[in-house]
């Protein structure tokens, strides 16, 4: 895995072994950042789940202000940081290791963020938790864009009874990212 573009480009990322994280391939990662593109400069990253931070740290390549990296496995978060260090990003990185229902109610009243990408475990049903949450929540403004990457199979007919709109759909071969906003947006290409 590396970073794709802007002041890390091609720089290679760790990642932990075995299937305790799925590290979005590098051609998703590619598509994914060619639809936040225009959002991305002097934006308030979420990464949210964050396996060894790819997301959120090509977010900082590519010229977001700040991300924050929620992650409740210590070996996982390690890697972030060394990853965040190896790229030079550090400084603009906040880092929690901690339950992600935990670090949404403590960054309440402390941040509004302009994009939050969440990549939970599949099938489990932790996005609709974090939607629920995020519906009804100070961290969310209406121009905040919500990313959720999961399985092709994942169920989101919920959302609109959460005051969320689902405004894309990006499908891969297994999984894909559905691209949120609360109710009221257009709808974007």
């Amino acid at each position: 895995m590396r970073v794709i573009a802007g002041s890390a480009r091609s720089l290679k990322l760790k990642t932990l072994d075995g299937m305790e994280t799925r590290p979005t391939t590098d051609r998703i990662k590619e598509t994914l950042f060619n639809i936040l593109n225009p959002s991305i400069y002097d934006s308030i990253f979420l990464d949210l789940f964050s396996g060894s931070g790819g997301i959120g740290i090509e977010a900082l390549s590519r010229g977001a202000r700040e991300a924050v990296f929620v992650e409740n496995h210590p070996k996982a978060m390690a890697c972030v940081k060394e990853n965040l260090k190896f790229t030079r990003l550090e400084h603009r990185a906040v880092t929690m290791t901690t339950d992600v229902m935990d670090a949404l109610y403590r960054l309440e009243g402390d941040k509004i963020f302009d994009i939050i990408f969440m990549d939970p475990p599949y099938d489990r049903g932790l996005e609709r938790r974090v939607l629920e949450y995020l519906a009804g929540s100070s961290l969310v403004y209406e121009d905040t864009r919500i990313i959720v990457e999961a399985s092709i199979d994942t169920d989101f007919s919920y959302a609109a009874d959460l005051g969320l709109d689902v405004i894309r759909e990006k499908r891969y071969k297994t999984n894909k990212h559905v691209f949120l906003e609360r109710t009221g947006k257009e709808e974007i290409c």
